[in-house]
This record gives C-alpha cells, structure tokens and sequence, in this order.
C-alpha cells in the first residue's frame, strides 16, 4: 500500500506544473505535499536550496502569466525503497513546454524524499538535476 500511496503523491508533484490545453497549473499544491519545512534543491550550473514558498512563487508566475505555455513534466522510470516511515525515489523525468513562444524538451533526474505523517506520505525534501 505505500508504495502505491507514494506513487500517488508523486504522480501529484509532476502533475502541479502542466498547463497544457489551456489548464491552469496548480503550483500551489506543493504546499500541501510538501512538508512546510521542506528542502527544495536545484543542482548544477544555477545550484540553489530553497524553501517551499520560495520554489512556488516564481513557478506560479512562469506558469500563469504566458510565459511557459503546453509545458508538462512525467516520470519516465523511478526507483523507490521504503523502510518504515521513510521512502527515497530516484525518477527520471522528461519535460516540454513552449518558452518565451520555443518549443523545448529536456529530462533529468529528481530525488524525493518522503515521510510517512498522520496525514499520509508528504515530500520531506526533494533535489533535481536537468540532464538538458
């Protein structure tokens, strides 16, 4: 059952940032699968840690105002270990979108950590790398 409930809460997370058909992103959800206190980390050339509300912000506008537009983000395999009330996944992903009116692809790598609360797995950190 865990496992699935993560796959679930996972498949939530990539879901948050689509806008495709017009859909209205809901970046905002993050607050709600992420832990308030949560570690939000960019690696690479622009390496940056952030909080869950200063990840949300810039997203939601980037999202909203037309600048990013037909964009989504999918898990195309993943690997997650369990034990007890602590879950890591390693997902590859792939993303597209249209950027200031380009057509993009990329993918890369996240890692997620969860923990199992009283509400169910919530997202306790999470880092990505963008392989393009």
């Amino acid at each position: 059952m865990s496992k699935i409930e993560i796959d679930v809460v996972t498949a939530e997370f990539f879901d948050a940032f689509d806008n495709r058909g017009g859909k209205t992103a809901d970046v905002a959800r993050i607050r709600r699968l992420v832990l308030p206190s949560g570690v939000i980390v960019n690696t690479g050339a622009q390496f940056t840690v952030y909080t869950v509300d200063e990840f949300i912000e810039p997203r939601q506008r980037l999202l909203t105002e037309g600048r990013l537009v037909e964009f989504s983000e999918w898990e195309t395999s993943e690997r997650t270990e369990i034990a007890g009330d602590i879950a890591s996944r390693f997902s590859e992903y792939r993303k597209s979108g249209i950027m200031d009116g380009e057509k993009f692809e990329g993918g890369g790598t996240k890692t997620i950590q969860f923990v199992r609360t009283s509400e169910g797995w919530r997202i306790a950190a999470f880092a990505w790398y963008d392989h393009s």
